[in-house]
């Protein structure tokens, strides 16, 4: 069975659309919040979600997803209860689903076992910022077994390593747009066509831009420039900023991002 991400990504270029990939922090103020929030932003217009795996030092995160990750541990989630949201889910939707998290979280949790619930609850892929690219082979075996896609990333400053990396990734390449942690920026001045010219007429997987993109202008902006593009904590400020009322907040939000991106 064909990958929901490659599927994706094929139906978006016959379409010659970009795919809009949104991030939300599992159990921030709670799970039935999550859960809605989801599938608000499927229905207005996201193509995949990545379901963040709060952890007490997420050193790739800004001030925003921090808060939202203190938030949703305080009240109890871990990672047994994301699969419950995870089942719970795929009983509404069949768009792919990622977990965004930390290496420790899945080594104390324990590799096999992880993957082996990613394959079981439908995950399709796994994005883990702070296990370096050299050091995949600690995750890479299990998630090949039990079909889960390991996504990468690179950043402004990875340069000759872009290609390598890009070789490797299946899914999408998952490019930072700047130096720095996740949040929210005024601009982003990162050459993305110098950053991604040694795979641009390379058979690669497809490329999304993250880090940073808070507004439907922006979103129209990056997407030039990539596959899709990675929208986080603009998501995740919403859900701070209107608790168990943010899912009618978001639909919005996405609708206009998605329309932002397409006309």
């Amino acid at each position: 069975m064909k990958n929901r991400i490659d599927a994706c990504f094929e139906k978006l270029k016959a379409e010659n659309k970009k795919a809009l990939v949104t991030f939300i922090t599992a159990g921030d103020p709670d799970m039935d919040t999550t859960e809605k929030c989801v599938l608000e932003m499927y229905k207005n217009g996201s193509d995949i979600i990545e379901i963040g795996v709060p952890f007490s030092d997420p050193i790739a995160e800004g001030a925003t997803i921090q808060k939202a990750s203190l938030r949703s541990l305080s009240g109890g989630t871990n990672l047994d209860k994301i699969f419950d949201l995870v089942r719970k889910l795929r009983t509404q939707t069949d768009k792919p689903m990622l977990l965004m998290m930390y290496i420790n979280t899945i080594f104390k949790f324990g590799t096999a076992k992880f993957f082996e619930l990613c394959k079981e609850t439908q995950i399709d892929g796994v994005i883990v910022p702070d296990m370096p690219f050299e050091e995949r082979e600690e995750l890479e075996g299990e998630a090949e077994k039990n079909g889960i896609y390991t996504i990468f990333l690179v950043a402004p400053t990875s340069h000759e390593r872009v290609k390598m990396i890009a070789e490797k990734s299946k899914g999408f390449l998952y490019v930072v747009s700047s130096l720095g942690v996740t949040g929210m920026r005024s601009e982003i001045t990162t050459d993305f066509n110098e950053l991604l010219a040694p795979i641009r007429n390379e058979n690669h997987c497809p490329c999304c831009i993250g880090f940073g993109i808070s507004n439907p202008e922006q979103a129209k902006k990056m997407s030039q420039y990539a596959d899709g593009v990675i929208m986080g904590s603009a998501v995740v400020k919403i859900v701070e900023e209107h608790g168990k009322d943010a899912p009618e907040y978001i639909g919005k939000f996405i609708k206009s991002v998605r329309e932002g991106m397409d006309n």
